[in-house]
């Protein structure tokens, strides 16, 4: 059976999973359309989607057109959850890109475009609202070519647009606008067509499907997923010119792109790219053993079911698999990856009820375990719990997640910009055994300098191999990461090199007739409880700089508004680096501290009207100028202050 993994994307609020909708009612898969605003829509599962009216999680679902079955990716569309469209991305064979057709290309639009660009997805457009006042599809095709640098090819025509009647039909490809599209991207077509040679259908057709294929060409739809004109043109138009999942033989081969749970415990959601996956199949996964499958589940127009394999080209969630996102069963056809950004801000996590403190860790803990950009310390010494996050809204979906899922209400405190600490020079330390107080049956000697921007904690036994047993170097990197999660200024510490160079360990003994005897042997934890102690002697010898994430911004301006908006950002420490004029607005890009986002936020909607839109993405780290950097207070006993970490972490 012929079948495409297609992926619904757009700007908040274009209508993208109103059309997903309306594509499962058209097929037949729902009796009644769900409602964004009623919270009444298949895709939407959470309470705060249907609350919100806004879509926080991936979903999948299928539908059947013709003899196509057709698996639909809704994804998120607001700007914190961008990172979850994107590794949607790679599993797809192609995309729908929804735009409103009232308010056209907007901020997010771009960024998603480039995202599926930069992955290499194959593309179309669906102009959504036609039916709203103030619809101009012709407006909103040129934005594409504009704004985007597209090149639409629109396939179907709106009669009446800007009334709830407007109505939708379709151009013949043989169209002279259509084949004139195709012909600047088409060599074959381009000489036929300039030499007056005949033009047929299917070789318009055949030219298409390349184009796209190839992501030169985005074939253009418009319509209204509320009133349904124009979704009918728009799956005949998915069926004839998308690229189709390849049904490829050969080594097993499938990529993870999410993790969730539901009634029966946790599963992992794949995308299988070649060969056959049965129940009971052993798979190796990148740094694990291999697991045993213990269920398949499979997207099927009549919802998940349970099959005994799953065939390439499908989707399918798998049991048994203590898969991540990202990792990957065998060799997958390579694909352009995304690495995702680092969080930008960090909150303590606190139950509202106390006695609910490990319920709450628990399940923070698996939700980080399904999400990976929910970064999760957890301080059981201190019995706290810090999260990292790339906005405002993942509070919100993290407490309703917590409360939905656990029975856990939370609540967040101490937000502030989550810092770095980089090595400034080389530092060494040495801790000898049972010298200066040390009392733990080894010695160590560990070297930290500083690595190459984006290199993160790279560790060496450095001469020790042969004379140090495994488990103790292992217990010593253990150690060295640990240490490093907070610098001298509390803040994690990476781009460095950690190099052991000395070691003195007693061996394994006992007195005489008796077993073995911790007393006077060593042990993997006397290095794991050692180490942190000098990392912290280098560190104060090699020093750190507190570094501040620094975020790529993109604005969208009215032209009034221009110089009070410009003010703002200098004020706020902004660099701006390019602007362009779009549409009758100004597009203005350059960076901005991370820590300066909330206030420029705040205060564009009275200096702009509300007509202002805001983008950020993380762009790199800055050492943090002046003579006070922040500080992150201290989790847990500082290494730095050795005889307190001696009693606090006896042997």
């Amino acid at each position: 059976m012929a079948l495409l993994n297609l992926g619904i994307v757009a700007h908040v609020d274009a209508g993208k999973t109103s059309l997903t909708e309306r594509l499962l009612y058209e097929a037949g898969a729902v009796s009644q359309l769900g409602s964004v605003d009623a919270g009444t829509t298949r895709t939407d599962s959470m309470e705060l989607e249907r609350r919100r009216g806004i879509t926080i999680r991936a979903a999948v679902t299928s539908i059947m057109i013709g003899d196509l079955r057709v698996n639909l990716v809704d994804t998120p569309g607001h700007p914190d959850f961008i990172a979850e469209v994107e590794r949607s991305l790679a599993v797809l064979d192609a995309a729908v890109l929804v735009v409103s057709s009232v308010e056209g290309v907007q901020p997010q639009t771009v960024a998603i475009w480039r995202a599926l660009r930069r992955i290499g997805v194959p593309t179309m457009f669906f102009l959504n609202k036609v039916d709203r006042r103030g619809a101009d599809v012709d407006r909103v095709t040129t934005e594409l070519r504009q704004r985007l640098g597209a090149r639409p090819v629109p396939l179907t025509t709106v009669l009446g647009q800007g009334g709830s009647d407007a109505r939708v039909r379709a151009v013949g490809l043989d169209a002279e606008p259509v084949v004139a599209a195709v012909a600047e991207v088409d060599d074959a077509l381009a000489t036929r067509w300039l030499t007056d040679g005949p033009v047929r259908v299917r070789d318009v057709r055949r030219a298409i499907r390349n184009t796209v294929r190839r992501a030169e060409l985005a074939p253009v739809a418009c319509g209204s997923a509320i009133t349904g004109a124009g979704v009918r043109q728009l799956s005949h138009l998915l069926a004839d010119l998308l690229p189709r999942a390849e049904e490829r033989d050969g080594p097993l081969a499938g990529t993870v792109f999410a993790v969730d749970r539901d009634g029966h415990g946790r599963r992992a959601w794949l995308r299988l790219w070649s060969g056959r996956l049965r129940v009971r199949d052993r798979v190796p996964l990148a740094e694990t053993r291999p697991q045993t499958v213990t269920q398949i589940a499979v997207i099927e127009p009549d919802g998940v079911l349970v099959r005994p394999a799953v065939s390439a080209g499908q989707i399918a969630a798998v049991r048994g698999v203590a898969a991540r996102i990202g990792q990957h069963i065998g060799d997958p056809p390579l694909r352009r990856g995304y690495r995702f950004p680092p969080p930008t801000r960090q909150a303590l996590v606190e139950p509202v009820d106390p006695d609910q403190r490990l319920a709450m860790f628990a399940g923070l803990a698996e939700l980080a375990d399904e999400d990976p950009l929910v970064d999760l310390r957890l301080d059981e010494q201190q019995a706290e719990a810090v999260i990292r996050l790339h906005g405002e809204v993942q509070k919100e979906v993290l407490a309703a997640l917590m409360a939905e899922r656990y029975g856990v209400r939370v609540r967040f405190s101490g937000t502030l910009t989550a810092c770095i600490e980089r090595i400034a020079g080389t530092g060494s330390a040495e801790e000898r055994v049972r010298e200066r107080g040390n009392p733990y049956l080894a010695g160590l000697g560990l070297r930290i300098e500083a690595a190459p921007v984006g290199h993160g904690i790279e560790f060496h036994p450095g001469i020790e191999p042969g004379r140090l047993p495994p488990a103790f170097v292992a217990a010593t990197e253990e150690g060295v990461r640990a240490a490093l999660r907070q610098g001298r200024r509390g803040w994690p510490v990476t781009d460095c090199t950690v190099t052991m160079t000395a070691s003195r360990y007693w061996p394994r003994q006992s007195k005489p007739h008796q077993k073995f005897d911790k007393s006077i042997s060593t042990v993997a934890a006397d290095f794991r409880n050692l180490a942190p102690v000098v990392v912290a002697a280098a560190l104060r010898r090699a020093g750190t700089r507190v570094c501040q994430p620094i975020e790529r911004f993109d604005v969208n301006l009215p032209q009034h508004a221009v110089e009070p908006v410009l003010a703002l950002l200098g004020r706020s420490g902004a660099l701006v680096h390019d602007t362009a004029v779009a549409g009758g607005y100004l597009e203005v890009s350059g960076t901005l501290p991370s820590a300066r986002v909330p206030q420029v936020v705040a205060a564009l909607p009275d200096l702009t009207g509300g007509e202002a839109v805001l983008t950020t993405t993380f762009d790199h780290y800055a050492p943090v100028t002046g003579a006070d950097p922040p500080t992150l207070p201290r989790r847990g006993p500082d290494p730095a202050d050795r005889e307190a970490w001696f009693r606090a972490v006896p042997r």
